[in-house]
């Protein structure tokens, strides 16, 4: 089950801010989802904006989003990129976080020779396990090196058994064959089954979202710098975040047309 954090779900409506109290943003973005998940599918468009100027690199992102997908070691759906601008002695670091763009014309789709790749018809990037050869076409065709493989490593390879008075490899790995629950499916990790042997990448949690929760990413930014919402509606926080002068998107140039934004 898709781990519980401090937000609301669906079945905790949120009381709405008293005159003068600040609302935080994980509250108004639990209303916008509960409205989106009533609509049919096809009417969502789900979109992310990160603000980064408010991003401080803690990566409590990338932490949390490989808990919630018990991520094997080399498969990483958020990383958080760092960028040095300025010049000597005015220099300064910006922290980029970085899931799939989930891109509306994403070029790993008609690469895939069996059709494993596919949008949603809320948006979505999505694969199909069962189907996926594990080729990596679409590892080369996306331009944001948001796909990656799963090698089937885990994290406790090459640790020694067991110690006396420690945990030990054996005991310990039991976190390690937790399963998965992307696409509403429980993935248990057994050698040579899927999702080993696979392409895999963000997709948005939408396992939480089918429980009414918010992507792990956005509740646990601890500067409120992710947020996520259905761009169709127009009273959805994201709504207003998109039409700001300084948003951005990431190589707009490929015509990727991506559904992450940035605020600049």
């Amino acid at each position: 089950m898709p781990i519980q954090s401090a937000e609301l779900t669906l079945e905790q409506e949120a009381q709405p801010a008293a005159i003068g109290e600040r609302q935080d943003p994980l509250v108004r973005m639990q209303e916008d989802l509960r409205r989106a998940m009533k609509k049919p599918i096809d009417q969502r468009r789900w979109v992310m904006v990160i603000d980064l100027r408010k991003c401080v690199g803690c990566s409590a992102c990338t932490i949390g989003c490989v808990v919630e997908n018990k991520l094997p070691p080399g498969v990483v759906y958020r990383p958080v990129l760092e960028e040095e601008i300025g010049t000597y002695p005015n220099v300064t670091r910006r922290f980029i976080p970085r899931p799939c763009m989930q891109c509306d014309d994403p070029p790993c789709v008609p690469v895939c020779p069996v059709n494993a790749t596919y949008k949603r018809p809320d948006g979505i990037v999505a694969i199909n396990y069962d189907d996926c050869i594990g080729c990596r076409y679409c590892l080369v065709a996306c331009p944001y090196s948001a796909r990656l493989f799963d090698a089937g490593r885990q994290y406790l390879d090459g640790t020694t058994p067991a110690i006396p008075a420690l945990l030990g490899r054996d005991k310990a790995m039991v976190y390690e064959k937790l399963p998965a629950y992307e696409y509403g499916h429980a993935w248990e990790r057994h050698e040579g089954e899927s999702p080993i042997g696979n392409a895999r990448k963000c997709q948005f949690c939408s396992h939480r979202l089918e429980a009414g929760m918010l992507p792990m990413c956005a509740t646990t930014c601890i500067g409120r710098a992710t947020y996520f919402g259905d761009s169709n509606d127009p009273e959805a926080l994201v709504s207003d975040l998109i039409a700001s002068p300084n948003v951005m998107r990431l190589k707009e140039e490929m015509g990727t047309q991506p559904k992450v934004y940035y605020l600049a």
